[in-house]
């Protein structure tokens, strides 16, 4: 997804309202090349390979899951990259199936389960 905010937000503070949005234990990121951000690029899960579009659409920052050490270079100084996790970047999608899924079929018995699946802990 591509998306703008309606404002340019200062980084930092776009930083500490992502990791508190998502509850990530911690943002792996790239150097912060601008001070504002404004136009976001995001993928849930392991989204590396959707790098190159997000820099097509010219996204001041890319925020997905599990980027390996040397892909992170490939953002060569032109995108901030945030990887906030695989877990993390996705963890709401159950939600959104929940209400969909809802809302098309009001008739099915539905339970939202709040199981914690992430196999990856963080010490702080």
């Amino acid at each position: 997804m591509i998306g703008e905010l309606p404002q340019p937000i200062d980084t930092q503070k776009f930083l500490m309202e992502l990791k508190q949005t998502f509850n990530c234990g911690t943002i792996r990121h790239t150097e912060i090349m601008e001070q504002k951000v404004q136009r976001v690029a995001f993928c849930g899960g392991s989204g590396s390979f959707l790098l190159q579009n997000a820099l097509r659409e010219k996204a001041d920052i890319y925020i997905t899951g599990d980027f390996k050490y040397h892909e992170f270079f490939d953002a060569e100084n032109r995108i901030m990259i945030c990887d906030i996790g695989h877990y993390e970047s996705e963890v709401f999608t159950k939600q959104l199936l929940f209400n969909q899924i809802s809302k098309k079929f009001d008739n099915f018995a539905l339970y939202l389960a709040e199981t914690n699946t992430n196999p990856v802990s963080y010490f702080y």
